[in-house]
């Protein structure tokens, strides 16, 4: 998949979700929800690295767990993978539906609680 496209599907998955909104950050599409608070980022080739990911937040144990059973698939990101972010290859044979799902956990965990 090209980036354009891969970036399309992101894009539209982020967007779907209430009160999220996208934004450059560090030179990368990222997605966000109201008082700021970032639930995906888009990279390509990020520091010539070569690769088409995204990084979701996520909890440490579900991270642990996916990297564990998949680790083609999922990866621990530089700089934000000891919060519990993971990091999604999306050229590493994951299915948009399971993809989808971690977007939207990262989104849950994101989004300002009821009451605050």
């Amino acid at each position: 998949m090209s980036p354009e496209l891969a970036l399309l599907q992101v894009r539209k998955t982020c967007l779907a979700h209430d009160g999220a909104y996208e934004k450059l950050s560090h030179g990368s599409p990222c997605f966000f929800v109201e008082k700021g608070k970032q639930f995906v980022a888009f990279l390509d080739n990020h520091h010539n690295d070569g690769r088409l990911v995204i990084w979701v937040l996520c909890t440490l144990p579900i991270q642990e767990s996916l990297i564990a059973a998949n680790p083609a698939a999922f990866f621990r990101p530089p700089y934000v993978g000891g919060k519990g972010w993971i990091g999604i290859c999306l050229d590493g044979g994951l299915e948009w539906d399971e993809i989808d799902e971690l977007i939207e956990n990262g989104y849950s965990l994101a989004k300002p609680k009821l009451g605050r």
